[in-house]
């Protein structure tokens, strides 16, 4: 399997949810030590206060990616190739692992 650049990803997962939903989400790379990182979250002009998703959302957001519940903040996204598959609608090929004991 190829590498996929953090940028990449980022791409490619807001065109896939918005190709399923029909709506725009909030997918942007992580700064200063969490670079790595995706986050993924309603826009802000559909956020509670600007900071947090409604149970609508967060359903919505949830169902997308085939996770139980989603955080009302949103998903921290480690593994691209795992969410790729996710925001596709396909079973992940790949799943994360914990980094820690």
């Amino acid at each position: 399997m190829e590498s996929i650049e953090r940028d990449e990803a980022v791409k490619t997962i807001r065109a896939a949810l918005r190709r399923r939903s029909g709506k725009s989400w909030s997918v942007r790379g992580g700064r200063g030590t969490a670079w790595g990182h995706i986050y993924i979250s309603s826009p802000p002009a559909r956020m509670i206060d600007g900071f947090f998703m409604g149970p609508d959302e967060i359903a919505e957001l949830s169902e997308l990616l085939g996770e139980e519940v989603c955080s009302s903040t949103g998903v921290i996204v480690m593994d691209y190739y795992e969410y790729i598959d996710r925001a596709e609608g396909r079973t992940p090929s790949v799943t994360r692992t914990p980094y820690w004991d």
